[in-house]
């Protein structure tokens, strides 16, 4: 038996597309799946109008066997077959495709039937993990089959064989295992069921397989409370589902059936909060199934997270997770997109202009956006479900890219305030006063801490609703968007908050006559304040920080808080003094006839600003020692 050469490659060009093309060896099944489907299109449409077919869809499939003894995979079936000619053109020049050459007699690709194959190399997937590859095939009408066997890029053969029907048979030896790679795996039968259900569940052709079950053996002799003895009983099942559930219409679908898809191919326990399936025609047409779970995965904040939607065509995938498909705001989703319209690369596992994939990725995130609006108003309580999972990611959303999608995000964040619920920025703006010319936010770590603060208490007597941020990214996202509907975000605890002109206008002026007095303040706390100045804003608080600047105290603590920060962060912070508080009496009194006294005074004052701000004390014993000389001095 004569080996013939590769008709136009050369061995590098098969060793590239052994060793390169493909990312994962396991693709080489769906691979040769997908062939055998194509194969099985082809007669299925000629049955339509050749009667002498004599065959339904239903009689058409294919068949997988797994001999792990002889390490032997084959796959067949009762498709079109090939001519001896037909296995020399197809199989005997690398990168030939049979399939993207299925025309009708008028030249046309038929419509209605999904023919998977573009490329001739992906039955060459196959030697990734055989070192033989046998073919036998006979071509529907012939009388004779013809066998094609490799061993590789030095050549194939091709000699006359017997089958009884039409159709194809491939048989891979598989490689014995090398130090780094374990080929055997591909030799049990649940891998192979594994590869089959993730990657050609939905050909739509059923792949038969001899399956072990086991069940317990019949012993009339078995006493009460012993353990029964099993036997193995092979049985030959159906491994893939075929119809796709987002093939089916929607409107005979369950949601049930929604939900229990999604906790299977998605491993989640508990029912997704919002199901998105909808269909597209046009510039971008494709199928989308997509799921928002009703809680974040354990690794969803953290950097090992990976996002991306299943990439299908035609019921095949070809990729486990398209980062593309999915900005990073919506990274929550899960899901998947099933499109006949993408121009695939050689290996079928990367695309081959980004540009398709993007025209999909944005009808995608405008169609997550239009269904999270509409949960916001139509399904408050599960939207704030869905907001306590991945409202931070929205923040984020906000913040990154320099605020690139801060205007389609906006109306999609809520907050808690001093109304004691969460609201909305729009519902903030429609609860406005007349004299309001801001949106007020106090931050700190939880809400209680955010009560606490002076400046917040102030701010809701005026009669005004505080924004509480107890979440690291929300005041980077209030200062991203900067404003919203034309009122500026405030920080109730910035300088330049104004509540009442005349009363701020006293503390001013008692800031200008006490000069010295504030600037011996100043001196006692060692530069830990840019400034000591009276304020009229705390109510009953004696003192408290504020900012002045674009870092406030929790963005301070925020930065700082990131892995790796070498140049801490500091805010630009301002001890603030009530000027209607009795402390400011006593603190004139002291710094007129106790210098001492004052100096002790001012540092307490300030570590009191600093844990009611959530700020830690930097020396907890220089503050016990300084309440210790100012009771006994």
């Amino acid at each position: 038996m004569k080996t013939k050469p590769f008709k136009s490659e050369s061995k590098k060009l098969m060793d590239m597309m052994i060793n390169s093309i493909y990312t994962h060896k396991e693709i080489f099944l769906r691979e040769i799946i997908s062939n055998a489907s194509d194969a099985l299109d082809k007669l299925y449409f000629r049955s339509l109008t050749d009667q002498s077919v004599g065959m339904k869809k239903s009689d058409f499939c294919i068949n997988i066997e797994v001999d792990k003894q002889a390490r032997l995979i084959t796959v067949s079936d009762n498709g079109c077959g090939m001519t001896a000619e037909e296995l020399d053109k197809n199989l005997g020049t690398i990168a030939k495709s049979g399939s993207y050459d299925f025309k009708t007699e008028n030249g046309e690709t038929p419509k209605n039937v999904d023919i998977i194959g573009q490329f001739g190399v992906g039955f060459y997937s196959a030697f990734m993990v055989s070192d033989a590859v046998t073919v036998i095939s006979r071509a529907f009408g012939e009388e004779g089959a013809n066998r094609w066997y490799s061993t590789g890029a030095d050549g194939y053969s091709i000699e006359p064989a017997d089958r009884e029907n039409a159709g194809t048979t491939v048989i891979m030896h598989i490689k014995e295992d090398a130090e780094n790679e374990n080929y055997s795996e591909f030799l049990d039968t649940y891998k192979i069921q594994e590869l089959i259900k993730k990657y050609s569940d939905y050909i739509h052709y059923p792949i038969k397989m001899e399956v072990s079950d086991y069940k317990p053996k019949e012993n009339p002799d078995k006493k009460e409370g012993e353990a029964p003895e099993y036997e193995e009983v092979k049985t030959v099942k159906t491994i893939n589902s075929m119809v796709p559930l987002w093939k089916r219409e929607k409107r005979n679908i369950k949601k049930e059936t929604y939900n229990a898809f999604y906790k299977e191919k998605y491993y989640d326990y508990e029912d997704p909060i919002k199901v998105i399936h909808y269909k597209t025609e046009g510039d971008a047409t494709y199928t989308a199934l997509l799921f928002i779970p009703a809680h974040a995965p354990f690794d969803y904040y953290t950097k090992e997270y990976e996002k991306g939607l299943q990439l299908y065509s035609k019921g095949v995938m070809i990729m486990e997770k398209c980062d593309k498909a999915l900005p990073d705001h919506f990274s929550f989703v899960k899901g998947l997109i099933d499109s006949e319209d993408l121009t695939l690369n050689i290996s079928r596992e990367t695309l081959q202009h980004d540009s398709q994939i993007k025209l999909i990725a944005k009808t995608v995130e405008k169609k997550i956006k239009n269904e999270l609006e509409k949960m916001l108003k139509t399904d408050r309580d599960n939207y704030e479900k869905f907001f306590a999972a991945f409202g931070r990611q929205l923040k984020f959303g906000v913040y990154n890219n320099y605020g690139l999608y801060k205007d389609e995000l906006k109306d999609l964040l809520l907050f808690d305030c001093s109304l004691d619920k969460k609201i909305t920025l729009k519902e903030y703006i429609e609860g406005l006063t007349d004299k309001q010319e801001e949106i007020y936010y106090a931050s700190g770590e939880t809400i209680e801490s955010v009560k606490m603060l002076p400046q917040t208490d102030s701010v809701i007597k005026g009669g005004f609703t505080v924004l509480y941020l107890t979440d690291p990214v929300d005041e980077f996202a209030l200062k991203t968007l900067n404003e919203y509907d034309g009122k500026k975000f405030i920080n109730v605890c910035d300088k330049e908050l104004k509540l009442d002109s005349d009363k701020e206008k006293a503390a001013a002026d008692k800031t200008q006559s006490s000069k010295e007095l504030l600037e011996q303040a100043k001196k006692v706390l060692e530069n830990k304040v840019s400034a000591v100045k009276y304020t009229a804003a705390l109510g009953e608080h004696p003192v408290a920080l504020t900012s002045e600047g674009a870092i406030s105290l929790e963005m301070e603590k925020a930065l700082n808080a990131i892995p790796g920060s070498s140049n801490p962060v500091k805010a630009n912070l301002v001890l603030e003094l009530n000027l209607n508080h009795k402390v400011t009496q006593t603190l004139d009194k002291l710094y007129a006839d106790n210098r001492e006294k004052f100096d002790l005074a001012i540092k307490l004052l300030y570590d009191e600003a600093c844990v009611v701000s959530g700020k830690k004390i930097d020396d907890p014993l220089a503050h016990a020692k300084a309440v210790c000389d100012l009771l006994t001095k």
